[in-house]
Parts: structure tokens; sequence; C-alpha cells
């Protein structure tokens, strides 16, 4: 049995040690990517442009991955995640083929709640993460990720076939619209300028539609992937551009790239697919349910100024506190294990 665990280096070495690596820069002849309602609005800003699962993304804007990334824990950012997948399951079989196909009871969820679910395989290796709102508009919205985009669609898509064949009342629909993360602890003050609805009755993990800065039918979950309190806005894609400009007129609000994305993540013990899950990575042993000795994600924490890791060693290693040598561009460095997550998460729960 192996067990995920997180790590933080004892001594001190340099920054360059562990970097996030998430893309590469766009040559001429790559620049036949998938681009995103705000990819000119991006350059605009001094977006500098990387590839990212098969989409073209910003990996950091003018002020550096360093400084994004503590603007968020000290402030608010706004993210352009408009390469997620998003999908709607409708009919009245909708829950029941759901819970077919993920890992969570989905039938238990209150009108425009969501809960952190998961496609699984039959050998209970994971697929995906994803996101599941049980809306109160009668479907299930559904945010998976960009880089298992052709597979969860196919998973679906197979899954409404086989039910309709059968016939249940199922149907699916992909959602083409934009999405933005606003995230930070004054990510709710910034918002709430923009809305009518009393935000303080949106507490994480729920849902609902509104008109924010004048565009309406936006979906806004209290959600996100840093650790902090935040949303994320399911906004037409017309109205994109215009929102993130009202978001930026806000001196609290600056753009953040993928870079600060995934350190933020990493600090907040947050999975990324692909690298700290995958098909071969059950449930449990993920810790989300959560090879010998693999560092599957690593970066200089920020807010810590010490580097952070997340990995997987036999079980007999992974308790906190444990001593553990781990090697670095073929030098050892003296590591211990601790709980995740790195910082404290901030998440916006009513008292």
């Amino acid at each position: 049995m192996r067990q995920a665990v997180s790590m933080v280096a004892r001594m001190g070495f340099r920054l360059q040690e562990l970097p996030c690596v998430l893309g590469r820069q766009l040559s001429c002849a790559q620049d036949v990517l998938r681009r995103t309602p705000l990819y000119d609005f991006h350059l605009a800003h001094g977006g500098k442009m990387v590839e990212f699962a098969g989409w073209s993304l910003p990996v950091q804007y003018r002020d550096s991955h360093v400084d994004s990334h503590l603007h968020t824990r000290q402030h608010c950012s706004l993210f352009d995640v408009s390469h997620m997948l998003q999908t709607k399951i409708l009919g009245s079989d909708r829950v029941k083929l759901m819970e077919s196909i993920v890992v969570g009871d989905i039938a238990e969820l209150k009108p425009n709640q969501g809960t952190l679910s998961l496609f699984t395989n039959e050998a209970g290796g994971i697929l995906d993460d994803l996101i599941v709102t049980n809306t109160s508009e009668g479907y299930l919205y559904v945010v998976s990720n960009a880089g298992c985009c052709d597979k969860d669609l196919a998973l679906m898509q197979n899954k409404v076939r086989e039910f309709q064949n059968k016939g249940s009342d199922v149907g699916l629909e992909v959602v083409d619209n934009a999405l933005l993360a606003l995230q930070g602890p004054t990510a709710a003050q910034v918002l709430q300028a923009g809305v009518a609805d009393d935000l303080r009755k949106l507490p994480f993990m729920t849902s609902a539609v509104m008109e924010v800065f004048g565009v309406s039918s936006c979906r806004v979950t209290r959600c996100g992937y840093t650790g902090e309190d935040g949303v994320e806005i399911s906004v037409p894609a017309a109205g994109a551009v215009h929102l993130a400009t009202a978001l930026l007129e806000n001196p609290e609000v600056k753009l953040a790239g993928l870079a600060a994305r995934d350190s933020l993540r990493l600090e907040a013990g947050l999975c990324l697919y692909g690298k700290d899950i995958d098909e071969r990575t059950t449930p449990v042993e993920g810790s989300l349910g959560w090879t010998l000795g693999t560092v599957t994600s690593g970066c200089p924490s920020p807010c810590l100024k010490r580097n952070v890791a997340m990995g997987y060693v036999p079980y007999e290693y992974s308790q906190p506190g444990t001593l553990l040598l781990v090697e670095v561009r073929r030098k050892q460095q003296m590591a211990v294990v601790s709980r995740m997550p790195f910082v404290p998460t901030n998440y916006y729960t009513l008292k």
C-alpha cells in the first residue's frame, strides 16, 4: 500500500530547485491552439502565453509569479479558467446517471449545492476530478479538467446513450461559457459591488444564477483552486471581457496566471490531475476518499519560503514528522513529511 504525502524541505536550497513547469512558450508554428474569449484581453494586459492542455493561456502577466501568488493570498486575483469543460446533465434520471460514473452521493445534494467528485474506471483508478452541482434549474452542472476533456465527454456521452437505450430520461449539453475565477480574501467584497444577491448567503460549494456587473445569466459558485475564499463565474462568452474589465477596475483585483494557480493549489494541498492523481491512482491512495518514493508536484512556497511537494511513499513512511531523503536533480535533500494543507485554507462557510 502506498500513501500520498506532503513534504517540506528542511534545508534551504535555491528556489529554482523545484520549478512549476506548466507549459511551453508559444512559437508562431504553435499558434493553432484553442483560445478563450479573453485571449486578446490577456495580450493587451501583458499576458505571457503558453500551451496548456491544448489551449493558449497566460502563465503570468507583468507581475512576477511570486507577486501574483502573494497578492491572491492578501487581496484577490482574477484567473481565466475558461479551458475547463462545462456540461449540463439533463432529464429526470440525471442523478442516477451521474451516480453510475462518479464517486459520491449526488442524490443527497441540496438545491444549488455542489461536491468534489471523481470519475473512476472499472479498476477504481481516477479518470478525472470534477465538481458536480445540483442546480435548482433542473440539471446537474459539471466542471471537469481541460486535459481530460475528450475522455470525460466520451464517458458522459456513452453513458447517456446507454441510459437512453434503456428508456431513461437523460441528456447532455456542453456549456459554451467562459469561466472566470476570482480568488482571495477580498473576492466576495469585490464581487458584491456588482450583484444584487447577498453573497453572505452563498457559502462554500454552493451556486446561484445572477446578473454580475450587468452581465445576465452568470452562474456564480463559491469555490476555487487556491485554498482562499472566492468564486468561479460561468459567464456567457460575449460578456467575458466586459466582466473581466469591470472586476479589474477595483484596485483589489489583479490578473494572475497558471504559475500562481499551480503554487497556490499546492500550498492548499489540492491535487493536479495528471501529476498527483491519474488512472493508476485510487481515491484512497490519493487521499481523496487520498511508486515507491515518487514526487508528483513540487515548487517553492512563496508564503512559507520553503520548498514543498506532494508525492507517494510506502505506508510505513507516511506519518507526519518522518524524515525522508528527496533526490532533486541528482542531489539528495532532507525533507520531512507534513500534513496538508501547507497553508491553512480560508473557505467561506455559514457560521
